[in-house]
């Protein structure tokens, strides 16, 4: 290992913190990232497919989407059952009660939480696929029922590979 790429405490070469808070460079993978620090990271990188992102990167965004995802949830049922308008329908033929809300207002902020995080979370599963040293084209694996998310999601547990550094854009990039 060089002096220019010591090791961090995973095993992975890292390239020297820079900036105000000892952080990586936003091209370099950061390794042990705090759960606060991947929240505000992931928005920095906001559509950025260059580069790599370590495995805490991506997991505490995937917890940090899940809240955010119960979040709209919960709003959206809160939007439903303050408009009561919700209707429930039930015939012979179907054992069950259906119900379902006619309010097109209640499911909109989980409409435009998903759009506005559907590009930056693809970028940050390429980016974890290249910390793996894999291509992020196997991101379009997603768009394969059911077996393909299964395996970008096995992908995501990868361990990082120092060959990945392929990806990194150093030369004038932030």
């Amino acid at each position: 290992m060089s002096d220019q790429y010591p090791a961090n405490p995973y095993g992975q070469q890292q390239p020297a913190p820079t900036g105000p808070g000892g952080e990586p460079p936003l091209w370099a993978p950061y390794y042990g990232i705090s759960f606060p620090k991947a929240f505000s990271r992931f928005f920095k990188k906001y559509v950025r497919f260059d580069g790599r992102a370590s495995r805490s990167e991506y997991w505490w965004w995937y917890l940090w989407s899940a809240i955010i995802g119960t979040a709209g949830a919960i709003i959206t049922g809160i939007l439903t059952a303050a408009t009561g308008t919700t209707t429930t329908t039930s015939s012979s033929s179907y054992v069950g009660v259906s119900t379902m809300s006619t309010n097109p207002v209640a499911g909109v902020p989980i409409w435009i939480i998903g759009l506005a995080l559907i590009i930056p979370t693809l970028a940050l599963i390429v980016r974890r696929l290249h910390d793996a040293n894999l291509s992020g084209l196997l991101a379009l694996l997603l768009l394969v029922p059911f077996l393909g998310p299964i395996a970008v999601f096995v992908m995501m547990f990868l361990p990082s590979d120092p060959a990945g550094s392929r990806f990194d854009r150093p030369d004038g990039a932030r």
